[in-house]
């Protein structure tokens, strides 16, 4: 269960401000977003509304819904990188990868987020790139792509700290250049160009 992926994040709170589980507050606000929260606000609403439900099935103690502002200051005060962390070690416990010689089918692709952009701030919009398991439906992991620079990096970064055996990696273009190709990275398959599609110019890159 994601929760206890969730345990090992560090809690930044003093003792004696813990009334409400740093593990669970997440583990809500996580399922409050799949169902279509879009602010602390909503998480709260959330929350409150499905309070009792939530007590019975996730065994809480507390004796009332935390505010929003509470939901805020957690989420706001938690590292990225160890919520990161926790996501990309509760995707990989739900592949199939490893058990069997299957190639595994990793498509990746970079995405803008809507409405992150600030034009009264001269803030361009924020970008990520993602590692998305064909196989099973799964993103393993995501990366933001600096302002100032492209896919590639990102992608050369998260490559390394995903560690995906036997797999086949569907990229754009820019990803099958061979200065790239021939890094050693870790045991990779192939890398196809996902962007070229005239039969003639399909290429297969052994790394």
């Amino acid at each position: 269960m994601l929760t206890t992926f969730f345990t090992d994040t560090k809690d930044f709170r003093r003792p004696q401000g813990r009334k409400y589980e740093l593990d669970k507050i997440l583990l809500l606000s996580v399922i409050a977003i799949l169902c279509n929260a879009k602010s602390y606000r909503d998480i709260n609403r959330f929350i409150k509304g499905k309070f009792e439900e939530l007590k019975r099935e996730f065994s809480l103690k507390w004796k009332n819904p935390p505010a929003y502002t509470t939901i805020r200051n957690i989420i706001q005060g938690v590292d990225k990188h160890e919520i990161e962390a926790a996501f990309r070690a509760f995707m990989q416990s739900q592949t199939r990868y490893g058990f069997d010689n299957t190639p595994v089918h990793i498509a990746i692709d970079g995405k803008t987020l809507c409405h992150s952009f600030d034009h009264f701030e001269d803030r361009k919009a924020l970008q990520k790139l993602m590692f998305f398991d064909a196989n099973d439906d799964l993103i393993l992991g995501h990366i933001a792509i600096e302002e100032k620079s492209n896919e590639i990096p990102a992608f050369q970064s998260l490559l390394g700290v995903l560690e995906i055996p036997n797999a086949i990696f569907s990229a754009d273009a820019m990803h099958c250049q061979k200065k790239l190709l021939s890094r050693p990275l870790i045991p990779i398959n192939y890398l196809y160009n996902s962007k070229i599609i005239s039969k003639h110019s399909w290429k297969i890159f052994n790394a």
